[in-house]
């Protein structure tokens, strides 16, 4: 997983990751609203602002893909928020500069990055805009804006005080809904997490045709660690496994803890094979370092949805599960797959 930059870290980048899905719905319906503005004004002036609704909208379809695949998403989103003002700017100089109605629409995006990006991400985010803003005020007809400087400070004060407003309504929102999803024990994601996600997931690929793996992963004899060491330093080991689980994934990889001493990552965009060398890291990564002066070790379940299938989570939960059963019953402290999606019902259950 690549480090924490200024403008996203690590948790916002889980954040920006599982909110893109759902917030690409009322992306589009913004979207046709704007079309039909500008297509219900086209008499008066012209068809030519579509164009640069067009691009915007391209930008951000092409950094839904890109999020996906790359470990710094919030470049690709911020790139294409950038250029949806740097759109409306275009429209707001080309229809009147200070004079343009379409001054307002710059305040619009800047709800979408307070809940996505760091506070430094936000204010760099409000700036650009307001720089935006000068260029086509100013730098379109300076005389109109000292004879009319409303033109300017009207539309600085609403982005202001959008960027100010979202982010205290974003704030008290993701502290009451970090309770609910959040593990408090390893801040790692919990079942409720996990629900939401793989509905998206199923949705996602159906559209996009790509796989989706699954690691289901298990700390070998836990019970002898609370046991022989006490649940204070059993709570530190899976603290401290979270840690290992975390570090070693890729920014769009999400972890989970499903209780106790199991835990699931899901890997979108990735078959059985891929999954299983991230797993093999995982398993090295957790015997190498040990915890709490206890030498701990994993065993991995791996299974994958078909390309060009929806990811079905439970098919694909039955077959890693059982995978995971095979790996505890051939000795433990090891990695096992599957190419049978047939499960047999009786085998499913894990020994402890």
């Amino acid at each position: 997983m690549a480090p924490s930059s200024w403008l996203c870290d690590e948790t916002g980048r889980r954040r920006l990751i599982e909110n893109n899905s759902r917030v690409r719905p009322q992306r589009i319906a913004t979207f046709a609203l704007l079309l039909v503005v500008l297509t219900s004004t086209a008499p008066w002036l012209g068809w030519w602002p579509l164009a640069p609704l067009a691009v915007a909208a391209l930008g951000y379809a092409w950094a839904d893909r890109q999020m996906l695949t790359t470990e710094r998403p919030e470049r690709p989103f911020a790139c294409a928020w950038m250029l949806s003002q740097t759109c409306i700017a275009a429209v707001a100089a080309l229809s009147g500069g200070p004079r343009s109605e379409a001054l307002l629409w710059l305040a619009v995006p800047i709800v979408t990055v307070s809940a996505r990006l760091t506070v430094r991400g936000l204010i760099a985010a409000v700036a650009a805009t307001e720089v935006l803003l000068l260029a086509v005020t100013v730098g379109v007809d300076a005389s109109a804006v000292l004879h009319a400087p409303q033109a300017v400070l009207y539309p600085a004060g609403a982005i202001a005080a959008v960027a100010v407003l979202s982010a205290a309504l974003m704030n008290s929102d993701l502290h009451h809904r970090s309770k609910s999803v959040i593990d408090p024990l390893t801040q790692m994601l919990n079942r409720a997490a996990l629900v939401g996600r793989a509905q998206e997931l199923a949705e996602q690929s159906a559209v996009t045709g790509d796989p989706v793996a699954m690691i289901v992963l298990d700390l070998d004899h836990f019970k002898e660690v609370n046991d022989t060491h006490g649940h204070a330093t059993g709570d530190a080991v899976l603290r401290d496994v979270a840690y290992l689980i975390r570090k070693e994934l890729r920014a769009f990889d999400l972890a989970y803890r499903l209780g106790g001493e199991e835990f699931l990552v899901l890997l979108p965009g990735s078959g059985e094979p891929a999954a299983i060398e991230v797993a093999e890291r995982l398993r090295q990564a957790v015997e190498s370092c040990g915890s709490a002066g206890v030498d701990i070790t994993i065993s991995c379940g791996v299974a994958s949805s078909a390309p060009g299938n929806a990811f079905d989570f439970d098919g694909v939960f039955a077959r890693a599960d059982f995978a995971l059963y095979n790996a505890k019953r051939s000795g433990r402290n090891r990695v096992s797959g599957t190419l049978d999606n047939r499960v047999p019902a009786a085998a499913l259950t894990v020994p402890d």
